[in-house]
């Protein structure tokens, strides 16, 4: 591939301008999932795996004019699973978006977040998420995947095997640049911890901001522990807020997939 020349960096972290910094570099190969392995063996930069504990999933340092990553194997980022490659994707975002890398150059960014700069360090790391799933899910090879395909769930199971990335990244990026409008619910002991949706989605708002609908099929795991049986048909009224008459037998369908306290739902019409 060649070194990553500085003219490549952006000078700003519009979400345009990281899209075609992540996907000029991952097009620069043949190969549909993209190799981290030699883009971090291009730029010279050091991967370390280790348990650091519970604080975070990967951290990028410069120190003695070198940059270092680091992946925290205690978080479930054993080498070549789809977790650890949106980490070290996402630390690489750290690296060549050139607000962030000239940020940690310069002092002025820090890998954790302190209280004075938990707003910059939320819109720096949603900037590194948006860059390693364009590094990782290319938008012109990700439609050329789904082109002309029904949606079914089997789509986004089919999309995480083919780009080697986990089943929320996937189902967040089809979201974003797929072929048919999806809300993506994440949901913890009962509440509702984000939500996601294509912005082309019928539905805007949530039945509960917080709380999980016990009508759900995640509601009706948290609440009753009844396991989901993969996906299921739901109503609107079973998720949504403000859902008109004429809209209360439109047909969704929701997967929800679910572990110990966690589940993940992905809700989308027929």
């Amino acid at each position: 591939m060649g070194s990553i020349e500085k003219n490549q960096m952006i000078k700003n972290s519009s979400l345009l301008g990281i899209k075609h910094l992540a996907e000029s570099i991952a097009l620069e190969f043949s190969n549909i999932i993209t190799p981290l392995d030699l883009i971090l063996a291009d730029e010279e930069l050091d991967l370390f795996y280790d348990s650091y504990g519970d604080g975070f999933d990967g951290m990028t340092i410069y120190d003695d004019s070198q940059f270092y990553i680091h992946v925290n194997t205690f978080k479930g980022n054993r080498p070549n699973t789809h977790r650890s490659r949106f980490t070290i994707a996402h630390e690489l975002g750290h690296y060549f978006i050139d607000n962030h890398r000239i940020g940690l150059k310069k002092g002025l960014l820090s890998p954790h977040p302190s209280k004075n700069n938990e707003n910059i360090h939320f819109k720096i790391e949603r900037e590194a998420d948006y860059f390693a799933s364009c590094l990782l899910m290319p938008e012109e090879r990700f439609k050329k995947h789904i082109q002309r395909k029904k949606f079914e769930f089997s789509i986004i199971k089919s999309l995480s095997e083919h780009f080697q990335t986990s089943i929320t990244a996937t189902a967040l990026r089809f979201a974003d640049i797929g072929n048919h409008p999806l809300m993506i619910v994440f949901g913890e002991n009962g509440k509702i911890k984000w939500r996601w949706s294509s912005e082309d989605f019928p539905f805007k708002y949530l039945l509960f901001s917080d709380k999980i609908p016990e009508n759900s099929v995640m509601g009706e795991y948290f609440t009753n522990g009844r396991l989901p049986n993969e996906t299921e048909e739901v109503w609107p009224i079973d998720w949504f807020n403000f859902v008109k008459v004429d809209d209360e037998h439109r047909k969704f369908k929701e997967h929800c997939i679910s572990h110990k306290h966690l589940a993940l739902s992905i809700i989308w019409e027929v």
